[in-house]
Parts: structure tokens; C-alpha cells; sequence
């Protein structure tokens, strides 16, 4: 049998301090993540982060919880359904790089199942150390647990994928198309990271880049490509999203349409950072109209570009079986 296992990055079993206290230390512990020696970055998450952090993100997290709990957790259980619908032949699953489901956790299940051949697929259209590489990190510490190992793919970067593309056109022209204004300017958010890390060789500000350009390309308009969620004193990609948005304004551009491109699934950082703390941002700087338009989820367009990249990336496999 054959195994998909989609990943995203990871989020609080609650809205509540105690659990994002929990979520933060796994997550600000991985060096992947946070590129200074444990010895000088511990005592600063555990006396300083860890202390002050957790309540104000989970007040930050209750503004978007919703019924169904965590909206990064909700939306990738549902296109782990979708495409399980998709792909009959296939078991699909997910997890989490942190928190739960656990990648360790899922990747057993789904051997206990039956699956010799495993597809690993972070989703991130984008490659960042931090993000893509975190997540295979994790899956390869598993199996090097394991005495009887599945055959294992990883899903590449697919920042400039026809597929992808064209998913993001047509998920972002439906929700251009409901909007009551039409937008001046549209701004490509992607998570930022330290410009230390582009210096080093990371290609996700090229990769960014490339997405933003060519999505625009498909749109007939230029976008204007910002990196938000800075963290930390470090210099980090520019231009920062706040940063742009308080800007718009007082060069005539009065209403703005804002996407996150580099989302899979719609999460803290999509739906308060932009949707609501960047709307804040814009009105107050004497903006007028703002929308979010919303990452592509487990709508149409984006389950038929998964769908398309997983079978290409199962060539061979689906066929031998």
C-alpha cells in the first residue's frame, strides 16, 4: 500500500496560555527554527519568551478559533479527506511538525497499515530550512527508529508550478470577484524570515519572489511582494507587511486587497496577523477598503493542484501497484 502524509507546521491544542506555552517551547526549541546556540537562546526562551509570549498569542488565537478548534488543524484534516476521496489507491493522513498529530505518530500508523511506500508532502509551496527541511528533519528521525522502513519520497518546493499558479489565479480572481471595491494595489504576504538565513543560501526569498511575480504575470497586475511576522531584533526580509500597509495610503493607494500565497491553509498568521491586526494597520493610516483573500484551503482550486502535484509526485508507485 501506498502512504501521503501532508504536513504543515503546527498549532496550540488550545487557545489557552498553558497549551501555547507548550506549542511555543517545542517550536522555538528547534534549531532549525531559531539558528542560535542553545546555550545563549534557551535561557532567554525559558526566562523572557515563555514567561510573556503565551497569553498575548492566545488571545491571539481565540479571535480565530473556531467549532471545529484550531483553523490550521481543521482546514488540513479536511484536505487530508479531500484528496483521500481523490486518490482511492492511496491512504492519506496528516500531522503537524509540532504539537499533534505528530509526524512520528502518523508515520508508524501508517506502516502498522500496511504503507511500504510513503510520500511525504510538507506543505510549502515555498523551500525554507525552517519550514520544508524542519519537517523531513522529523520524519527521517522516525525512521531511523524503525528497523523495518518504508520506501520514502518528499514532495519538492512548488513556488513556481503551472499548477500552483493557476490555482492561486483562480482562487484569487473568485474572491476579487465578490469583493464590493475593487483594489488599487494587491499585496503578496509571505512569512518573513531573518535576512541571515537568504545570506546563508536559503532560496525562499528567491522562491517568494518568483511566486509573486508570476502570480501577478498570471493576474495581468504587478503585486507587491511584502514578508510579514518579524521576530526578534534580527534584520529580517524585506519589506515588512506592516510596514507596506502604512505606507499605501499616503501614496493615493486607498483600497488594497492583501493574499498570503505561501499559506497552504488559512492559520494565526493569516486570519489575525493580516485579516484583522493588517486591516487595523491600513484603516488607521487612512486606508478605506481592505480585504483578506483567503489561501486556497480545501477549496477546488487548490485541492485539484494537491491532487495533480501528488500523483506526479507518485509516478511509478501508483502504477507498480
Amino acid at each position: 500500500m501506498i502512504g501521503v502524509l501532508l504536513i504543515n507546521l503546527g498549532t496550540p491544542e488550545a487557545p489557552e496560555p498553558g497549551a501555547v506555552r507548550t506549542y511555543l517551547k517545542e517550536f522555538l526549541s528547534d534549531p532549525r527554527v531559531i539558528e542560535i546556540p542553545k546555550w545563549a537562546w534557551q535561557p532567554i526562551l525559558r526566562g523572557v519568551i515563555l514567561r510573556t509570549r503565551p497569553r498575548k498569542s492566545a488571545h491571539a488565537y481565540k479571535q480565530v478559533w473556531s467549532e471545529e478548534g484550531s483553523p490550521l488543524a481543521a482546514i488540513t484534516a479536511r484536505q487530508a479527506e479531500a484528496l483521500q476521496a481523490e486518490l482511492p489507491n492511496v491512504r492519506v493522513d496528516h500531522a503537524m511538525r509540532y504539537g499533534r498529530p505528530a509526524i512520528a505518530d502518523r508515520i508508524e500508523a501508517l506502516k502498522r497499515e500496511g504503507c511500504e511506500r510513503i510520500l511525504l508532502a510538507p506543505l510549502y509551496p515555498q523551500y525554507c530550512a525552517a519550514t520544508t527541511a524542519t519537517a523531513n528533519d522529523m520524519a527521517f528521525a522516525k525512521l531511523a527508529t524503525m528497523r523495518w522502513q518504508p520506501a520514502v519520497r518528499t514532495l519538492p518546493p512548488y513556488h513556481d508550478d503551472p499548477a500552483y499558479i493557476g490555482a492561486l489565479k483562480a482562487s484569487v480572481e473568485a474572491s476579487l470577484a465578490a469583493l464590493d471595491f475593487e483594489p488599487q494595489a494587491i499585496v503578496a504576504s509571505f512569512h518573513g524570515m531573518p535576512e541571515r538565513t537568504r545570506t546563508l543560501g536559503d532560496p525562499y526569498y528567491d522562491q517568494c519572489a518568483a511566486t509573486a511575480r508570476l502570480l501577478g504575470e498570471a493576474l495581468g497586475r504587478e503585486l507587491v511582494l511584502a514578508f510579514q511576522s518579524r521576530f526578534g531584533r534580527a534584520k529580517w526580509l524585506e519589506p515588512a507587511t506592516d510596514s507596506v500597509l502604512a505606507s499605501l495610503p499616503e501614496k493615493g493607494v486607498k483600497r488594497v486587497a492583501i493574499v498570503a500565497p505561501g499559506f497552504s491553509a488559512d492559520c494565526l498568521e493569516t486570519l489575525e496577523e493580516l485579516a484583522i491586526r493588517g486591516r487595523q494597520t491600513f484603516l488607521a493610516a487612512g486606508g478605506e477598503d481592505f480585504a483578506y483573500l483567503p489561501c486556497l484551503n480545501d477549496g477546488a482550486p487548490g485541492m485539484a493542484m494537491l491532487r495533480a502535484l501528488m500523483a506526479r509526485e507518485l509516478a511509478g508507485w501508483l502504477e507498480a501497484s
